[in-house]
Order: C-alpha cells, then sequence, then structure tokens
C-alpha cells in the first residue's frame, strides 16, 4: 500500500547500542547545535548546551538518590521544561521513565505505582500529594519541583551537579526497555505500555519522512507529554531533527492554543479533531489571531473528518494531515506532504510499516471493503509488550500481526478509510453501520460543531441509531431543528443511516486528550 517515496541510506535500521537521550541531545551537541534553541516557551526558551547542563546536572542527582539502571521512576508532570530535563536525564543514566497523565486522582496514581513498580517519583509541588501519601512505597524518594514540603527532595537542588562534568550516557542495548507509557485507562485498568530505546529510530525515522524537518520548524502538540504522540511529535523527534520544540503548559483551551501558536511562531501542530473542531466553532477566529507561521497541522486519535478539514483550509489556510496512531507504536501512517490530501481518510503506509486489510481468515479483502485493519508485528517500532501482562500482549499481537481493533477500507490509491472500531460499530435492522461515515455527515450541516452516534437498544430492530450532537451557538434548540437534521442527512446518506433519536448537549464526554469517550454516552 506505499508509493515509492524516497529514503535516505540507513533509514530505520537499528544499530545493536542506542540510548534514546544519546540519540537525540548528545547527537545534537556532538554537530555544533548547542546553541540552537531546542524549546520555547511563554516567557522564556532553551538552547540545546542550556538543556544539556540541566539533563547532566539532575542525571548526577538522581544517582545520588541510588537510582540507575532499570529503576523504574514515576512522572508526574505536565508539559513543562522539567518533564523534558526529567525525562532525558532518566533515560541517560538507563533509568526507566514511567509516564502517566498529571491530572489523574489519587487511587489512580497508587494503581500506577504499585504496577509500575516504581522506586521513586517526579513531579510539581501543586500536584505532588498523591506521591506524597505513597512515600513509604516511593522508597528512592519523591523529587518536586517548584516547590516542597518536609521529606522531598528539591528538584532545583538536584540540577546543581557539576556542570563542568558530563556524565557518560548509558550504552544501552537497542531492545532494552527505554520508558513506559500508561493507558488512560476508559475500559478498565491502564496498562502499562513498555518501549524499547529502537523506537526512536524506528518512529523517528518514520516521521522525518512523513512530514521532512525544515530548518525554522516550531513544532507544538496540543496533547500532555504523558501521550506517546505528543511526546514524540513535540519532544524527541524535534530533538533529533535538530529543531525547537514550543512547549503549552496549561489545558488545551482553543484561545491558548491559537495564542501559544502567534506568540511561539508554531510552525507545525499536532493536536486532535476535537481541538481544530472547537478553533473552527469560534466567529471570525481567523481574523482573531496571527496563523500565518502554520505551515500544516495534524490529526490524530478520532476521525477529523472531510467536514472539518475543508472548513480549516478554507478558513485558516493550512491542510491538516490527519494519521492514525497507536500507544504501542504512535504514528502508524498519515497524510502527508507527498500526496494529495484526501479528506476524510486516514492516508497510506510509509516504507518500513505494512498495513493490510484482512478478513478472519488473514486474506485481503477486496477494494473499498471493510475489514479487520492489522498491522504487520515484525516492526522496530513497536512495544515490548504490556508490563506484567503476557496474556494481554498476546491477545493482540499474534499470527504475525498486531490486531488494531479497528475496521477499514482502502481505495484505489491505497488511502485507509476507518470505518470505526469493532466495538463502535453495530447492527440497525441487521444492517452494519458505522458511526464515522453518519459523523462526518452530520457535521457538514450548518450549525453542527461535533456529533457522536452511538447505539439505542430496541427490541424491534436491534438498535436504533442515536446522534448526540454539540451546536456552534448556545441558541435555544426550535422545535423542528431535529427534523431539519434529519432531512438534510437524507441528501447525504442512506435513509437507513439516518438517526431515529437526535439529542443536543452542551459537550460530549473527552478523554485527557480530547477523544470522544463513546462508552460513557452509550452508558448513559
Amino acid at each position: 500500500m506505499t508509493d515509492e517515496i524516497e529514503t535516505w541510506p540507513g533509514y530505520r535500521e537499528i544499530p545493536d547500542r542506542l540510548n534514546i537521550t544519546g540519540e537525540t541531545l548528545d547527537k545534537q551537541l556532538a554537530s555544533g547545535n548547542g546553541d540552537n534553541v531546542a524549546f520555547v516557551y511563554d516567557g522564556g526558551s532553551i538552547s540545546y548546551q542550556n538543556l544539556n547542563n540541566k539533563v547532566c546536572g539532575l542525571s548526577q542527582g538522581l544517582k545520588s538518590l541510588g537510582i540507575g539502571i532499570g529503576d523504574h521512576v514515576l512522572i508526574r508532570l505536565p508539559n513543562c521544561p522539567e518533564f523534558v530535563v526529567s525525562f532525558l536525564a532518566l533515560v541517560k543514566i538507563g533509568a526507566i521513565p514511567v509516564l502517566q497523565n498529571s491530572l489523574l486522582g489519587a487511587s489512580e496514581v497508587a494503581y500506577v505505582r504499585q504496577h509500575s513498580d516504581a522506586v521513586a517519583a517526579i513531579t510539581l509541588n501543586e500536584i505532588a500529594q498523591p506521591l506524597r501519601a505513597l512515600k513509604v512505597e516511593l522508597q528512592k524518594g519523591i523529587i518536586v519541583a517548584r516547590g516542597s514540603s518536609d521529606g522531598d527532595h528539591r528538584f532545583e537542588e538536584l540540577l546543581e551537579g557539576d556542570v563542568g562534568t558530563t556524565p557518560e550516557t548509558e550504552d544501552t542495548s537497542s531492545n532494552d526497555p527505554a520508558f513506559m507509557v500508561y493507558t488512560s485507562g476508559t475500559t478498565g485498568n491502564p496498562k502499562g505500555i513498555v518501549h524499547a530505546h529502537r523506537w526512536i529510530v524506528a518512529q523517528g525515522d518514520t516521521n522525518r519522512l512523513r512530514i521532512i524537518p525544515q530548518e525554522n520548524d516550531v513544532a507544538m502538540a496540543t496533547g500532555e507529554w504523558s501521550f506517546i504522540s505528543a511526546l514524540g511529535h513535540n519532544v524527541l523527534y524535534p530533538l533529533r531533527n535538530g529543531v525547537t520544540g514550543a512547549i503549552l503548559e496549561g489545558r488545551m483551551h482553543p484561545e491558548r492554543v491559537l495564542k501559544a501558536v502567534e506568540n511561539l511562531g508554531v510552525t507545525v501542530l499536532y493536536s486532535v479533531a476535537t481541538v481544530y473542531r472547537r478553533i473552527l466553532a469560534i466567529e471570525g477566529v481567523e481574523n482573531q489571531y496571527d496563523l500565518s507561521s502554520l505551515r500544516g497541522c495534524n490529526a490524530t486519535g478520532e476521525a477529523l473528518e472531510a467536514a472539518t478539514y475543508n472548513e480549516w483550509f478554507d478558513r485558516i489556510g493550512c491542510p491538516i494531515w490527519e494519521h492514525y496512531g497507536i500507544s504501542e507504536m504512535q504514528l502508524v501512517f498519515g497524510q502527508c506532504p507527498h500526496w494529495p490530501i484526501k479528506p476524510g481518510s486516514v492516508g497510506k503506509p510509509l516504507p518500513g510499516t505494512r498495513v493490510e486489510i484482512l478478513d478472519d481468515d488473514y486474506e485481503p479483502v477486496p477494494t473499498g471493503e471493510v475489514g479487520h485493519m492489522l498491522i504487520d508485528a515484525n516492526n522496530p517500532g513497536f512495544f515490548l509488550g504490556y508490563h506484567k501482562d503476557q496474556a494481554k500482549t498476546d491477545e493482540v499481537v499474534h499470527d504475525g500481526w498486531y490486531h488494531t481493533g479497528d475496521l477499514a477500507y482502502a481505495d484505489e490509491d491505497g488511502f485507509i478509510w476507518i470505518a470505526g472500531r469493532n466495538d463502535d460499530c453495530f447492527k440497525s435492522r441487521g444492517i452494519f453501520i458505522s458511526p464515522i461515515e453518519i459523523e462526518n455527515a452530520l457535521r457538514q450541516i450548518d450549525g453542527i460543531a461535533e456529533a457522536c452516534v452511538v447505539p439505542f437498544p430496541d427490541k424491534e430492530i436491534g438498535n436504533k441509531i442515536r446522534a448526540v450532537i454539540v451546536r456552534k451557538t448556545s441558541e435555544n434548540v426550535v422545535a423542528d431543528y431535529a427534523d431539519e437534521i434529519r432531512a438534510a442527512l437524507k441528501q447525504r446518506i442512506a435513509p437507513y443511516k439516518v438517526p431515529q433519536l437526535v439529542e443536543f448537549v452542551d459537550e460530549l464526554p473527552k478523554s485527557p486528550v480530547g477523544k470522544v469517550l463513546r462508552r460513557a454516552l452509550i452508558d448513559n
């Protein structure tokens, strides 16, 4: 399914010895890029050399606490300079950062601490309390930045190591565990996904090929770096490519995102479809902010839909390259500048990544027909497995394939179109219903900002089709508005796909990364 795209010698070739900090920060310094800006943020910036000084200082500080090779250390931090320094310092000394969303509550923090076997933690003072309650379990200490309490190790003091010496980066194997990310746990306890050092080359090369870096690039992701998509696109890939990352501190409110793009000169933005829709819901937004620095945006996590793409391109003037990713790998494939954009599609694979649409017997389905989307498991970008859960690992990786759980089809040009999750799609009147198709049609109707389609159990037809809609304005809904929506849909999709139930809400339930939680609507 890949077009011939020119790569470079050594593309996705994994050396035997590899360390993510060595492959990113160390290589930039060795190339003479120490004075270049590594990160910009509201009120400041940090060069590659200054970043290295902090990483080396913290590395020494961590070692002084007895933290070393193989130790799991929980990072409970929002997007901030301390996150970058902590992650790189831990990886540098061979310890394993364990990433968890900074907004999770005490019971969730306790679960991840226990499940990950973390022996220490790094956090900010204002969100440290759930970790302080686990002080006995975190036997190598709690490191706290921007304030502290008795018993904490002050982050700022640990940075004050001898910056005149440069600790050696640990000589790790490319297959050694490098870091862990935890899923959001929306369908059960969070899973710990273990990634190896090889990930930075395998996935870093794919991302570099997909959107070739430019010298003046400033990359920013709106999601928290505890999620692998944002970690790669905003932190590790910019570092490896020698460009600048922009740090968006705080929640991803549309106005904050827009101000950051304007003030920090963001050229490549990574976000989710929800954020783009919320931005477009601001009347005249294209005239309120200077977004001229953007050369392209990216969307992942949920369907962008053609209506959102077209409106964004018409009003903002730059493309949105939708892509498909999973926490077990990060980016898998996507739209990109190498080929024309097909709005609504998630693009197609790049060299080195094999994706197929197969039936239950692992046979290819005809072009245009829906099947299971599978990824060749023999890919160095893949995770090592789920921490302490071999059974779950075997459930998704078997017969030579990673089973995504997504249904999709490929068109005549090899572009892939997501039909929905296996457990999102449902039958009504015995006919298979793809929520994404109906949601895309709804988004093309004036006045609709967001829509989510879910089943509503019905004894007669199995399931009614239920559409939950967020409108662009807060005006009262007129009595026949739902009928107007149904009439408009009949001009776009088959009559049997038109929702019998239409409801209006102020907002849809979302995960911490902005992904719509369908299950919450089904359960209600």
